[in-house]
């Protein structure tokens, strides 16, 4: 089969391109050579979090790897099988040889379509970073991908059995992907409908008890006074290292959102809990139904889809635009985005004829 080759520069450049062309592989079959990995970042070349998705790709389809060590900028990775459903650990902090806050979400994201589309169940223990800045946390995954996916019959369960904060990480999390035969179904999100429900809780880990509860009572009162009622909770968890973060959600009737801010070290609690809240308002005042980060993580199943699929996303982003680069270099997909960078827009998949 002719090996697929993509520029890891293309874009952003950073470690969704790897990440894509690595399930799309998986997926298709088809090999595929990735060089200059993550040439748009500071430190180009396969971090442990990168190349720990790599080897749980290569896992699941039996993949022979060229290149598959840390700080690398090429990979050749050959699948030998279609995807094989099982049990698996992957664990970043292994990969890395040391402690590592490596984001599990992307290697749950890596391997995810792959086992939801193989002909039985999963089970995935993930070991490493569940809550750092620039990966979907294990909340968002929980409440904001999953019940998005399922409505394309795509079934996951997630169980937060350890926290793992940057740059500490050390947490874990245990994966049940349930299999089916057959295409996901198409999905359409054009109206998001009314608000239904405004929730989240501000974490900290290993940090005194008032800070959950200052980010919680600061993002109460900023989003009451857009009309936003909210159930919000302060937690203090156990973990590896110290963290902090505000995770808030919003429930409309057609669809689901999800905002993040972390905080980091001469940070006001209250300055993490208004950023997590700019975020979440600039979005609901767009009147899009799809976020930004949710728009980028449903371009694989929709262009998997048994149909066309159509989504309007408070922002079109460079990241979702990379991301359909690498798309439609394994398949034949048609696809629209109307809008411009940095503005609400739409995006439509469609499989060619």
């Amino acid at each position: 089969m002719k090996i697929v080759t993509i520029d890891g520069s293309i874009g952003e450049g950073g470690g969704q391109v790897l990440r894509t062309a690595l399930t799309l592989s998986a997926l298709t079959g088809q090999p595929v050579e990735i060089t200059n990995i993550r040439a748009g970042r500071p430190n180009p070349g396969l971090q442990p979090q990168h190349l720990t998705a790599v080897r749980a790709a290569a896992a699941i389809c039996r993949a022979r790897v060229e290149g598959d060590d840390l700080g690398s900028r090429t990979l050749r990775f050959l699948p030998q099988s279609p995807p094989v459903p099982g049990t698996y650990t992957f664990d970043v902090a292994e990969t890395a040889g040391r402690g590592s806050a490596g984001a599990v979400g992307l290697v749950f994201q890596t391997v995810f379509l792959p086992l939801a589309l193989a002909p039985a169940e999963s089970h995935l223990t993930l070991r490493g970073g569940t809550h750092v800045p620039w990966a979907p946390s294990v909340d968002y995954l929980r409440e904001v991908f999953l019940p998005t996916v399922a409505h394309m019959g795509l079934e996951a369960e997630i169980d937060l059995a350890s926290w793992g904060f940057y740059p500490a990480g050390g947490g874990e999390v245990r994966v049940r992907i349930r299999g089916r035969s057959g295409p996901p179904a198409p999905i359409a999100l054009a109206e998001r409908g009314a608000v239904r429900r405004v929730w989240g809780r501000g974490v900290v880990s290993n940090l005194p008890a008032h800070i959950p509860q200052r980010m919680v009572d600061r993002a109460r009162n900023l989003l009451a006074r857009a009309g936003l009622k909210a159930d919000l909770q302060p937690l203090v968890v156990r973990g590896a290292g110290p963290g902090a973060g505000m995770f808030l959600f919003v429930q409309y009737e057609h669809a689901r959102a999800g905002f993040t801010a972390y905080g980091r070290k001469g940070l006001p609690a209250d300055q993490v809990a208004e950023a997590a809240c700019r975020d979440l308002l600039t979005h609901h005042e767009t009147g899009a139904p799809v976020d930004p980060h949710l728009a980028d993580q449903l371009l694989l199943p929709m262009a998997l889809a048994g149909g066309t699929s159509r989504i309007v996303t408070s922002a079109i982003t460079g990241h979702l635009l990379t991301n359909l680069a690498v798309l439609q270099a394994f398949l034949p997909i048609r696809a629209t985005v109307e809008g411009e960078t940095g503005r609400p827009g739409t995006v439509t998949l469609q499989p060619a004829t």
